[in-house]
């Protein structure tokens, strides 16, 4: 049985606690692995212009960045561990858009990390992982 999976990867303990969770799932399933990085965005209608543009260049800055720095070294580091390996950087909001990944791919299952943290602030605004534990649209893995 294959299987495609979507992870949420931030460069966090906890993500890497996930993907490693993942490709060895799919390499036993002979499945495959979606790296998913999602940068924070929210689109501003009342700039200018000259200011959208900017923020035009910043994000495609930023995209170049997370590709480098995030992804190229977590995807050479998972190849040749059994599960064929993809990746994809995109803008908005987290839970959303993983969401949509697992959609648009086809995915059999979401897999994300758990930090642990229990800290006013999670209780308050609620988690990645607690919001897709309540509506991914295929099971979600939490891995603590």
């Amino acid at each position: 049985m294959s299987g495609k999976f979507v992870v949420g990867y931030d460069g966090s303990n906890a993500s890497h606690r996930a993907l490693k969770f993942a490709v060895a799932k799919a390499a036993a399933q002979g499945g495959s692995v979606m790296i998913a990085h999602v940068l924070e965005w929210s689109p501003y209608s009342f700039l200018t212009p000259n200011e959208l543009e900017e923020r035009h260049k910043r994000r495609n800055e930023e995209l170049t960045r997370a590709k480098e720095v995030v992804m190229d070294p977590i995807v050479k580091e998972m190849s040749g561990k059994g599960a064929d390996i993809e990746s994809t950087i995109k803008y908005g909001k987290v839970v959303d858009v993983l969401c949509d990944i697992a959609k648009e791919s086809g995915a059999d299952q979401m897999v994300i990390g758990r930090d642990g943290d229990s800290g006013i602030a999670s209780r308050v605004f609620g988690s990645v992982a607690g919001a897709l534990a309540q509506c991914a649209p295929v099971p979600c893995t939490i891995v603590p």
